[in-house]
């Protein structure tokens, strides 16, 4: 349906005192998006020991952190409001244990052949598994810490490849080839 230019206009003139709108993506290119972020939760010794040997009570927080991690990149519209429901390609979630910070790190990559990028779903993926691993973690050690949260990369619409300025991990840059 085309509108009239005199129609859009007083449209866009009603609509643009809105408090609150979604962007409207339907002049901008699909290109292909990715962005990986980042974040940490701060355990004990005797949860890392826990985690290691397999001993947590309700199970291996490491494995349900990558389910829920999954799930909620798929539900981001769902939990942030003004973000744009996408039609995802590819989610991974990567946990890794830090000995010497008795911590867990957790990674999330996420791609989509869109008009909007992907950084909200890979940060909705990170704070998800996060708190999976806060979920099976309190039960033992109620003093945890999520911490470091931040988008790491981002690549794809008309600015291309983004880094974050406060660094990369070298193992990261390793593994994009950066």
């Amino acid at each position: 349906m085309k509108i009239n230019k005199k129609l859009e206009d007083s449209l866009n003139k009603i609509f643009s005192s809105s408090s609150y709108k979604m962007v409207d993506v339907s002049s901008k290119e699909i290109t292909h998006r990715k962005a990986l972020a980042v974040g940490e939760i701060i355990l004990s010794l005797k949860v890392i020991k826990m985690i290691k040997n397999k001993k947590m009570p309700k199970g291996d927080p490491l494995a349900i952190a990558e389910v829920s991690g999954i799930n909620g990149v798929k539900r981001t519209s769902d939990l942030i409001p003004l973000c744009h429901p996408l039609s995802l390609d590819h989610i991974s979630i990567h946990t890794e244990i830090d000995e010497s910070k008795n911590s867990i790190i957790v990674y999330c990559l996420v791609s989509a052949n869109s008009k909007t990028g992907v950084e909200m779903e890979a940060l909705s993926g990170v704070n998800s598994a996060l708190l999976a691993i806060y979920d099976l973690s309190k039960i033992v050690e109620p003093n945890l810490k999520i911490t470091n949260t931040k988008l790491l990369v981002k690549s794809g619409g008309k600015k291309g490849l983004w880094m974050n300025p406060s660094g990369i991990p070298r193992k990261i840059k390793k593994i994009l080839n950066l």
